[in-house]
């Protein structure tokens, strides 16, 4: 089926969707941004990036679906674990996504999942406050 055929089938009934609130979010996988459209749509495309947390807290994994046999799920995905530094996470996912001709319209996107899932894993620095006593 054409990715705007599935596209009409699952928009409205999808077991992924929230519908609350006067929006109507998903939460399938690579769907970068949550929305329930048909451009962040990870399932009726065929070339899609995903962004998520490595399993021990550091660093993000890079998830692309391969064009070349897409509709079967074991063999469809490829998964990139990027754990040396944030820097040099973000600029692998963009020469991914220039070099290997994946969907330039999800770049930022991708480098903004990125960045805020590499920020959350940093430690929390306490600052310590000092305490004025009035004498």
């Amino acid at each position: 089926m054409s990715a705007a055929l599935q596209w009409m089938i699952i928009r409205n009934n999808s077991s992924f969707l929230l519908k609350g609130n006067k929006q109507t979010l998903s939460r399938e996988p690579n769907n970068l941004k949550g929305r329930n459209s048909f451009r962040y749509n990870g399932l009726v495309h065929q070339k899609t990036i995903g962004v998520e947390p490595c399993a021990d807290g550091k660093g993000v994994v890079l998830v692309t679906r391969k064009s070349t046999g897409w509709r079967k799920p074991v063999k469809a995905f490829t998964r990139t674990e990027l754990k040396r530094g944030s820097r040099r996470s973000l600029n692998t996912i963009r020469k991914t996504i220039r070099n290997n001709r994946y969907r330039k319209d999800l770049k930022m996107s991708a480098l903004r999942r990125a960045s805020m899932i590499l920020k959350s894993q940093r430690p929390v620095i306490i600052k310590k406050t000092s305490r004025k006593t009035n004498k």
